[in-house]
């Protein structure tokens, strides 16, 4: 594998931690939260300004995670207790964790190129690469990577089929029924928004890591790669359930760091991948009723056949 795509595998793991963040608010709360983009910027900028600081790389990223969650749950607050619409709610947020962000770095970009990260680590370890017939298919850090995004997928899968975990589920799903039961959909809802925005601080720690440097701007834009994520990876395997749906995710996220690898090594501009993510999001939204369409078409066509027999 090249080293391009072996760079898409590899950041495409870490964006499926934002893209299950993602998946919690727009599919299991069925709640538009825009505060992503804050959220993932927020988890960057704390985790750089704390390793720059001296912090340890492991306690930075777990500092970035809780005030991710802090983020979330702050939109949570906005819409259930002050009665402000979710979309704006998250919107509001967003826009008050730039400034946060800002203030927390001192300036809009730290480089953490010199420092002890969890990238460095991870290479430290010296995993060897999985090779097959002089291939690579993943890298010794991939296969870290991937063995610590699987681990989180099942924790997060076991959650949901948790009591708790239902009631969430229930309070996107049927918020009226679940009430009827005595829980507090304003409390689960919170809770989801917390637990999203953690997941998305946490992407966005582990990225600004990656890439050696944490910058203010780094978080625009991605509800839009989440959202690619999610859909792309439910139409390629599908969400039957949750666990086929939260490994739908995951795919979906390497799927869309695969394609918008080869369209940079086919000569598109950089400046052309928030159009190649447009693209992806309305082919993959509109092709299954397409494809849905043609088969009702040829059905009908079939049956008026074999009535004229």
């Amino acid at each position: 594998m090249s080293v391009a795509m072996m760079g898409a595998l590899e950041q495409g793991l870490l964006f499926a931690v934002m893209a299950l963040g993602v998946y919690l608010t727009f599919r299991i709360l069925n709640f538009p939260d825009l505060t992503v983009d804050g959220s993932f910027a927020l988890g960057g900028a704390m985790s750089a300004t704390l390793i720059t600081g001296g912090t340890h790389p492991v306690l930075a990223t777990l500092v970035a995670t809780g005030v991710g969650a802090l983020a979330g749950a702050f939109t949570g607050v906005l819409t259930t207790k002050g009665k402000i619409n979710g979309l704006l709610a998250g919107i509001l947020t967003m826009i008050a964790l730039y400034s946060i962000n800002l203030r927390i770095m001192g300036k809009s970009n730290v480089p953490l190129l010199r420092e002890t990260t969890l990238y460095s680590l991870a290479k430290d370890v010296s995993i060897p690469d999985f090779t097959v017939q002089g291939i690579t298919f993943f890298s010794g850090v991939a296969l870290l990577f991937l063995v610590g995004v699987l681990i989180l997928k099942g924790v997060l899968d076991y959650f949901l089929h948790s009591d708790l975990g239902l009631d969430l589920r229930a309070t996107g799903d049927n918020p009226t029924m679940i009430r009827s039961y005595g829980v507090s959909t304003d409390g689960t809802l919170i809770m989801g928004l917390a637990l999203s925005n953690a997941l998305v601080a946490l992407s966005g720690a582990l990225i600004a890591q990656y890439q050696g440097f944490g910058d203010v701007n780094m978080g625009i834009g991605m509800i839009i790669i989440g959202l690619a994520s999610v859909i792309i990876g439910e139409v390629v395997v599908g969400d039957k359930s949750i666990m086929r749906a939260t490994l739908a995710v995951i795919i979906g996220s390497l799927l869309y760091r695969f394609v918008i690898a080869y369209a940079l090594r086919i000569g598109l501009s950089p400046g052309d991948m928030k159009l190649m993510t447009a693209l992806l999001v309305i082919i993959a939204l509109t092709l299954p009723n397409v494809l849905r369409g043609m088969n009702k078409h040829l059905l009908v066509i079939g049956k008026g056949g074999n009535k004229s027999c």
